[in-house]
């Protein structure tokens, strides 16, 4: 699956929810999210089921914040299409 239709299963998914609860609250909720996942990260041996399911929880989280501050994952992602956004290396050497 491409990032935009990713971003847009979120958006049909949980896009009226995510809107009422508002940006602020939203953020929250990600930030809980990318939270779980540092402990699963930290386990040792780590669950790859679990450790999976947290990686597609904060990108699902991210996915909804982007939509709800009208930003294109994939456009946004093209900043690094480059290389490095500073000096343009690939691997960055700044």
């Amino acid at each position: 699956m491409k990032i935009q239709e990713f971003q847009k299963l979120i958006e049909a998914i949980y896009y009226q929810r995510d809107a009422e609860r508002g940006v602020p609250l939203t953020f929250t909720w990600f930030v809980e999210e990318v939270g779980e996942l540092a402990k699963e990260i930290r386990k040792h041996p780590r669950d790859m089921e679990r450790l999976r399911e947290e990686f597609a929880d904060v990108f699902a989280w991210l996915a909804t914040l982007a939509s709800l501050l009208n930003v294109d994952l994939a456009d946004a992602a093209q900043i690094y299409a480059n290389g490095c956004p500073k000096c343009k290396d690939t691997p960055c050497c700044c």
